[in-house]
């Protein structure tokens, strides 16, 4: 009788124990779902901050390596403003409206003289690598986007900001090396006021269809001061003060823009190669 039960049982506690595995391993399984849910990266969008909020994130600081001498451009650039002290003045360039650039040549570098306009250049680019030299006013006055302002026009409507952003707080869109309106830098690599700072930028022009639809958007990747502060990052559109960026067709070759805003930045040792698409 007692050995017939236990045959007749065993079946049985077999089953449980199969059951009794079952539940512990969906269990488990639910546990390490819900920790591996947990600790994977959200995946919801990335927040979309007011324009120019003054909540949004500061960028890291950074130390960039000390100013150097201007640097040499390659064999097959274009140079629009040179860096060696010979007198090529603004001739690459007029006034962003037509007619004669009226900013105030150095030996060696542009100044914008505020009031006078920004400056554009006589050529028209599309994708392009950019090399661009500049340095804002010392000693620094006014503060927040007061204060050394100028930006770096890619084909006439997507700016670079320039700003002396050393120990200097402003919305973090509109800081230096900014998309500005849109992007920060992913670090603030800013040097001194007075001191030369450089921009090497590889830009994407915007693709349109007939229609004017946005077949690809604009795309730019910017060294400052030889640190990665814009990572291949997505233009949104048109830079416009106060307005969200959006697109608008425009032609496939526009000219770079030197932007006046009031302040007496210096450029030099600009020069621009183009890049097939």
């Amino acid at each position: 009788m007692r050995a017939a039960h236990r045959r007749a049982s065993r079946p049985g506690i077999l089953r449980l124990g199969i059951l009794r595995l079952g539940a512990l391993a969906l269990a488990a399984s639910a546990g390490l779902s819900s920790i591996a849910m947990a600790q994977q990266p959200d995946s919801a969008a990335p927040k979309e901050w007011p324009l120019h909020s003054m909540e949004r994130p500061r960028p890291p600081v950074v130390t960039p390596a000390p100013a150097g001498a201007p640097v040499p451009p390659p064999s097959d650039a274009i140079v629009l403003l040179d860096g060696a002290g010979r007198a090529r003045g603004l001739a690459e360039w007029e006034g962003a409206g037509g007619g004669p650039a009226r900013w105030t040549v150095h030996d060696g570098y542009v100044e914008v003289a505020p009031g006078t306009g920004s400056i554009r250049t006589k050529r028209a680019f599309g994708s392009v690598q950019l090399h661009v030299e500049w340095a804002v006013p010392t000693p620094p006055r006014g503060e927040s986007q007061e204060r050394g302002n100028s930006g770096v026009f890619l084909m006439s409507h997507y700016e670079v900001q320039i700003l002396d952003s050393w120990h200097n707080d402003t919305y973090p869109d509109g800081w230096v090396a900014a998309i500005y309106g849109q992007t920060p830098p992913l670090v603030s690599a800013a040097r001194r006021p007075g001191e030369w700072q450089t921009y090497d930028i590889v830009f994407h022009r915007p693709l349109f269809a007939p229609d004017g639809r946005v077949l690809r958007p604009a795309t730019i990747t910017v060294l400052h001061n030889g640190v990665l502060v814009q990572d291949h990052t997505v233009i949104t559109g048109w830079t416009e003060h106060d307005h969200r960026a959006t697109y608008k067709p425009h032609p496939d070759r526009l000219p770079l823009v030197l932007q006046d805003h009031e302040n007496p930045t210096r450029f030099r040792n600009v020069w621009v190669r183009e890049l097939s698409e």
